[in-house]
């Protein structure tokens, strides 16, 4: 079958974490549906290209954890939790457990990798370079550290190592969910109510902090639409 490498782009705004989690389960069952069905088309059948969606938003704010991440590393009990304002979700991505807060860049691509490439790794590499060229848009060196999933800053000799930007993907029959956060104006003090990815011996950063001012979040969201759709080679539909 053609590989369909349309994406449907939304910017969602400021939405509370639990619709956003809904609204990916929605997009992502239908995907997987027409998947099912397009296995029962006949040889004579053009079978239906499958759509991608991609999902760029705020959240008000909250603390998921992944399945492979330990309840210990949230530092807060329910009566803390709601001293800050702050919600907490048990969820179905990998990866351990972070934060979503105002002024942070969440994306939820929501796409058939059969229509890109059957890779996992490769799709992370590829969401994490998008990342590295946004940062260097505002002259921020960042990059990988081996081990560890992510985009970092002093990433080479890691002097003092700090995360600006989280990743954590779930697939199922190659279609992903969940992605990004991308720290630009983020209240940095939330992440102290918690072991970030459950990694307590280096710090988390944000574009705002790295270069000394508010930055403007839908110039980030431009940017960083622009390096996925460069990286992904795909069209916005």
């Amino acid at each position: 079958m053609e590989q369909h490498k349309k994406v449907k782009f939304q910017s969602l705004g400021v939405i509370d974490y639990q619709e956003a989690w809904d609204y990916q389960e929605k997009l992502h069952a239908e995907i997987v549906e027409i998947k099912l069905q397009n296995r029962k088309v006949s040889p004579e059948e053009t079978p239906r290209a499958t759509p991608n969606y991609l999902l760029f938003c705020q959240h008000p704010h909250v603390y998921t954890l992944g399945k492979s991440g330990k309840p210990e590393h949230l530092l807060l009990d329910d009566e803390g939790l709601e001293k800050y304002h702050a919600q907490y979700f048990k969820i179905n991505r990998g990866g351990d457990i972070t934060y979503h807060g105002y002024g942070q860049l969440v994306g939820y691509p929501i796409f058939d990798l059969e229509n890109f490439f059957t890779d996992i790794h490769r799709y992370m590499r590829f969401m994490e370079e998008a990342v590295i060229r946004t940062c260097a848009d505002y002259g921020i060196e960042a990059g990988r550290i081996d081990g560890l999933t992510g985009v970092w800053i002093d990433f080479v000799e890691q002097k003092n190592p700090r995360k600006i930007c989280a990743m954590g993907v779930k697939a199922s029959r190659w279609v992903t969910m969940h992605g990004f956060a991308l720290n630009v104006n983020t209240d940095m003090s939330y992440f102290s109510h918690i072991v970030p990815c459950g990694i307590d011996d280096k710090a988390v950063t944000s574009i705002s902090l790295e270069v000394g001012r508010e930055i403007e979040m839908a110039e980030v969201e431009s940017r960083m639409l622009a390096h996925l759709k460069d990286i992904f080679e795909f069209e916005v539909a």
